[in-house]
């Protein structure tokens, strides 16, 4: 049984499926969680399922504000972190000869540059440490190429890349820096897919079903945890054979 006892952890995008589902596998193996996001009332409702977490609102766009959430979370939990878990995203599809440099940059700036500047900033406070975590949540598509998504899988390949040289950078600091590749989740995003292309999807699938948000979750306990130490620079895919790293 994995247990993260007194383990200081941060995770971005806690609100959402899969983000809610990281929160409550961690709280389940004694982790203290600092859970953040842009919406106060759903870290809210985060925080009345599980008491023992603390939540900061932040928006992770707000690129020369990040460090100082770093400092300020890192207080929170007690004045060291062990790991980040840096989950936000999101996505602004669009055919490439529709894409605005609007939509182009948006994605990237917060998928990509901000897991970067969350990344470097939690590496400062775990080089205090002499050793730490850094868990980055990318997609299949990233892998793949997706229609519509060219913003949203450059961001996704981005920061499989960036982890990959992080975690050369990193390795005799006893810092591991991996990636956790999800296929398509059931989550509410998925749910409001038309059920021909969700079928369309699953076909695509040799497990035949989504995945769920606990089958993320269940990787990053893994990889947050001391079983893990020797793996670092790697990308753990969660697809049900989807696609093949």
């Amino acid at each position: 049984m994995i247990n993260l006892k007194n383990k200081n952890i941060i995770v971005t995008g806690a609100s959402g499926g899969i983000g809610n589902s990281i929160v409550e596998k961690l709280c389940k193996v004694d982790a203290n969680i600092l859970a953040t996001g842009t919406k106060i009332e759903k870290l809210n409702s985060l925080k009345s399922q599980f008491d023992k977490i603390k939540i900061l609102q932040f928006d992770i766009s707000k690129h020369d504000k990040i460090e100082g959430f770093i400092n300020e979370a890192t207080d929170l939990l007690g004045g060291s972190l062990d790991c980040i878990v840096n989950n936000a995203g999101i996505t602004k599809d669009n055919l490439t000869i529709r894409m605005s440099m609007e939509e182009w940059s948006k994605v990237i700036d917060i998928n990509l540059t901000s897991t970067f500047l969350m990344s470097k900033f939690a590496i400062k406070k775990m080089l205090k440490n002499k050793s730490g975590k850094i868990i980055n949540i990318t997609s299949v598509v990233g892998h793949t190429g997706n229609v519509g998504q060219a913003n949203y899988t450059a961001s996704k390949a981005g920061i499989v890349a960036m982890s990959k040289s992080l975690a050369i950078e990193y390795a005799k600091k006893n810092i591991n820096i991996n990636c956790i590749s999800p296929g398509f989740i059931s989550t509410a995003m998925t749910d409001k897919i038309d059920e021909k292309f969700k079928e369309s999807i699953i076909e695509k699938i040799p497990a035949s079903r989504l995945g769920k948000p606990e089958d993320i979750a269940n990787a990053v306990v893994f990889l947050a945890s001391p079983i893990s130490d020797y793996i670092t620079g790697e990308t753990l895919h969660v697809n049900g054979g989807m696609y093949l790293g």
